[in-house]
């Protein structure tokens, strides 16, 4: 095989110029567009961190949420069971303050209904006293009589009352 220098410099020439075509035309526009791609793909994963970090955070914020949710609804349960309490405390103290109230209101009744029997039965026996007089007066009895006439008027009104 004959070595011939002027294809061979031909053959260079030519391959310098193709790879000159190639690296301006073909080359350029794919390391652009490759250039370009990478760009992306880094953006998508600074996005999809960015994204990550927001997530790690609302999940937090809603950890808390939550967290203080239960705290509320906690505080709101233990003020429920002391209102409640109080108000059972309430109801009894008034029960009972009716009920000595009613007591002494019938304390006051039966010693006024006393009061008026007692008016009476005064009544009755002056009424019975002047009879006890009167009869004593006309029939002029002695004394042992008159006492005997008392007795038996004041067991009748013993026996009446």
């Amino acid at each position: 095989m004959n070595f011939v220098w002027e294809n061979f410099v031909i053959q260079l020439v030519a391959f310098a110029i193709l790879f000159l075509l190639l690296q301006r035309f073909a080359l350029k526009p794919l390391f652009g567009i490759m250039e370009k791609r990478r760009q992306t793909v880094l953006e998508q994963m600074e996005s999809a961190q960015k994204n990550r970090a927001e997530a790690d955070q609302y999940i937090e914020e809603q950890k808390q949420a939550l967290q203080q949710a239960r705290k509320e609804a906690h505080d709101i349960i233990e003020q429920a069971k002391t209102t409640g309490s109080r108000q059972a405390d309430d109801i009894i103290l008034s029960a009972r303050n009716e009920a000595t109230r009613l007591k002494e209101e019938a304390v006051r009744e039966i010693e006024s209904e006393k009061n008026k029997a007692i008016a009476d039965l005064k009544a009755q026996v002056s009424g019975l006293s002047v009879l006890i007089a009167s009869k004593i007066i006309e029939k002029q009895v002695d004394e042992s009589t008159q006492s005997q006439i008392v007795d038996k008027y004041l067991q009748e009104v013993g026996s009446k009352s």
